[in-house]
């Protein structure tokens, strides 16, 4: 009967509660999952993490593991040869040493031989059997097979020859031949591409092992109901063990949703329904924190917040190859101008009253605070200059912005309140800008067309090397090869770009990555905004959490206390 009135009264409500009575349903389902783990136990002393993914995922085949929730959760189900400590150090996984041969192209790994796949009924017996090194060479191999097309082929692309690069030696040793030295390339593994998964079990599930996932990693799939809820648990048989010997993980499962209103996921959080939110939505980010970053009178106390640097720059991208159609007319392809709207914008405001100082303003380069060797002092960017930015734009024969142009600055939906703060900065100097706001994907493939002039974007570290970064700048990146979205060229980058490959000393490698950034700057192809901060909010008894610049949620060593 109610099921008619609602109809009959409001098709608006009677659709929000169907909905909501699904969700809550298979929600129901997913906790029954859990306790059936152990049937034979009180399920009352299991301890589920509860993790809201406000994005659905695509796919939980590391293969395609392309977006930020994507990498977090498969974080949890698997392992590659090498992973990062919180210090963004590059430390042993299931290799457990290496070898790398003098010439700076022969990595050879030693295995652990106590690690098992998670079990599936089309193992033998249906019991996951001891990883080898052939396993390594056929998930590596997979990676750069075009027909399993993997959105991570760019990981070993241009680094090896084929396949036949790949080499099991025997079942503990596995070497990776490249074709010309690359000395990030152990930092380079620790992206979640590189995981270890079993041939017999892929090929069996074909395109569905995204949905039917095996690793090595602390938790092991159980049940995935896209778009509604997603259930991992502990696995009995993980190698990893802490340093009093005890196993790991200490959590009995993790259960993620995905409601994608961010204020519903914060009411969520504050019922306790969510043991962890990743980052404050501006919708009620004043209501959390106060303009410096602290949390408000109302909220302290009542949840954990951990913020620190993460390897994400935010930044305005100009389109600067004059060899392009579109740049040949643009105002832009001028220095003086590109410099002029770089000292125009004042970042520490901005960062301020936009973004409650969760984030760091963009006065240095490009790669971005957090990343092994940053070094404020010693690059040098632009900081909040209007004056200098005006005297810039008359030299470049347009004074107080006379017959210049207006500009069009394309960004997204998200970013509007920026993008406009951005456009009231220039107009101050006498640059005009007209703001198109275009959906995420429309964007992404015109910038990757070079076909805006002048575009807001952001670049998040796929692993924790300057090299990333600096990548962007690289002449033979330029589309259709690479992320050179800029068109940026300069040979005394390049020579500098291809040296710091050659170098296995980090300082001396750093050195050149500063020396990089610097030659950027000065050149003005982006202006970056500002460094993007970690925003984690914890419940309280839930410790033993990972801190790190990446922000991969590590769920093996967390403690949630009943």
């Amino acid at each position: 009967m109610l099921n008619i009135i609602l109809r009959m009264y409001h098709p608006y409500i009677y659709i929000s509660l169907m909905n909501k009575i699904t969700c809550y349903v298979y929600i129901l389902l997913a906790l029954a999952v859990i306790s059936s783990c152990n049937s034979t136990n009180d399920t009352s002393t299991k301890t589920v993490f509860n993790i809201n993914l406000d994005e659905g995922l695509s796919s939980l085949d590391p293969a395609f593991c392309r977006n930020q929730n994507t990498i977090l959760m498969d974080n949890q189900l698997y392992n590659g040869l090498v992973q990062i400590n919180d210090s963004l150090k590059t430390i042993p996984c299931i290799a457990k040493k290496w070898d790398i041969n003098s010439d700076g192209k022969v990595y050879t790994f030693h295995l652990r031989s106590d690690v098992y796949f998670q079990d599936d009924v089309h193992f033998k017996n249906g019991i996951g059997r001891k990883v080898t090194a052939a396993d390594f060479a056929y998930s590596f191999s997979r990676l750069i097979d075009p027909k399993v097309a993997s959105s991570g082929s760019w990981i070993f692309s241009d680094k090896v020859k084929d396949k036949s690069a790949f080499i099991a030696l025997n079942d503990s040793t596995f070497e990776v031949v490249l074709k010309q030295p690359f000395a990030p390339f152990l930092s380079l593994l620790t992206a979640q591409y590189c995981s270890v998964v079993p041939k017999e079990i892929v090929e069996f599930y074909g395109k569905d092992f995204r949905s039917h996932p095996i690793g090595t990693g602390p938790f092991k799939f159980k049940y995935w109901k896209e778009g509604e809820v997603l259930v991992l648990l502990k696995n009995e048989k993980y190698w990893e063990k802490d340093n009093k010997g005890r196993s790991l993980p200490y959590l009995d499962a993790i259960k993620a949703t995905f409601i994608g209103d961010k204020q519903t996921a914060f009411m969520e959080f504050l019922k306790k329904n969510l043991d962890f939110l990743n980052d404050i939505d501006g919708s009620y980010r004043d209501d959390i924190l106060t303009k410096s970053g602290k949390i408000t009178k109302k909220y302290k106390g009542k949840f954990t917040l951990n913020t620190g640097p993460y390897l994400n720059t935010l930044y305005l991208g100009m389109l600067v190859d004059t060899s392009l159609a579109i740049v040949k007319n643009s105002p832009l392809r001028l220095l003086k101008i590109r410099q002029a709207i770089n000292y125009a914008i004042d970042k520490q405001k901005m960062v301020k009253y936009l973004r409650n100082s969760l984030g760091t303003p963009g006065v240095a380069g490009f790669i971005p605070e957090g990343m092994p060797g940053f070094d404020m002092k010693q690059v040098h960017g632009y900081t909040y200059n209007p004056e200098k930015a005006r005297q810039l734009l008359a030299g470049a024969g347009y004074p107080d912005g006379n017959n210049l142009p207006p500009v069009i600055l394309h960004t997204t939906v998200g970013y509007r309140s920026l993008i406009e703060y951005v456009q009231g900065e220039l107009d101050k100097i006498g640059i005009k800008t007209n703001v198109e706001i275009t959906q995420g994907a429309s964007l992404r493939e015109q910038v990757s067309k070079n076909g805006v002039n002048f575009f807001y974007g952001t670049w998040i570290a796929d692993y924790p090397d300057a090299e990333n970064y600096l990548s962007v700048f690289y002449s033979k990146n330029k589309i259709p090869f690479g992320p050179n979205y800029t068109g940026f060229s300069n040979k005394q980058f390049d020579a500098l770009f291809e040296r710091a490959d050659q170098l296995s000393n980090d300082e001396q490698r750093y050195a050149l990555y500063r020396e990089m950034d610097n030659l950027v700057m000065q050149q003005a192809p982006v202006v970056v905004l500002y460094y993007d901060k970690r925003v984690n909010l914890y419940q309280n008894n839930i410790t033993g959490y990972s801190i790190n610049a990446q922000n991969l949620l590590t769920l093996k060593r967390v403690v949630k206390k009943q």
